[in-house]
């Protein structure tokens, strides 16, 4: 499967009330966690993640992906353009609080290339990482990093997503508490 990414200019974040079919992604690496009374699955897709947060009936889907990316409307909480910086709460059903800040940063190429290999180096031993093949323009592919830290009623995701055709920089960070 080619795993090259979209133009980052094309992505939105996105906030569901539900859970996603994975068939809707293309995705390349995931990882499920039960802790506590939650559960969550953590995939890195073609376009950025998605994240699925379970706590008794509440489900919560998070999104990054390109806004081309057919998904449905239904139950959809939140959509945003990844443009500059952006934060956004929610608080749902059953005791679940959601809270996300995101960011679209784009550098100079001595900066994002710098950036991409500490990504690279620091993403060895820790959390979970894709490096996506190259696109015609540049050697070196894409990358995406997650780093997950769980506790018993929290779960922090931040995820780095970057976009060597644009030099730009898809950072977030979630906090799902329960």
């Amino acid at each position: 499967m080619l795993s090259v990414r979209p133009k980052v200019a094309e992505l939105a974040f996105q906030l569901y009330g539900r859970s996603l079919h994975p068939e809707l992604f293309d995705i390349f690496e995931t990882r499920s966690i039960e802790r506590g009374d939650y559960k969550v699955t953590i995939a890195i897709t073609r376009d950025g993640h998605v994240i699925t947060f379970e706590h008794n009936n509440v489900v919560l889907a998070e999104v990054a992906a390109a806004s081309t990316q057919p998904l449905p409307r239904r139950r959809r909480l939140l959509s945003r353009k990844l443009v500059g910086e952006q934060c956004e709460s929610l608080s749902c059903k059953g005791g679940v609080h959601y809270q996300t800040s995101f960011q679209l940063e784009e550098v100079s190429p001595d900066i994002f290339w710098s950036f991409q290999q500490e990504l690279a180096r620091d993403s060895e031993f820790k959390g979970m990482v894709h490096a996506f093949n190259n696109s015609n323009r540049v050697q070196t592919g894409a990358l995406s990093y997650i780093n997950i830290e769980t506790r018993q009623n929290r779960l922090l995701v931040q995820a780095f997503h970057t976009f060597p055709d644009d030099y730009a920089i898809v950072k977030s960070q979630s906090v799902f508490t329960i």
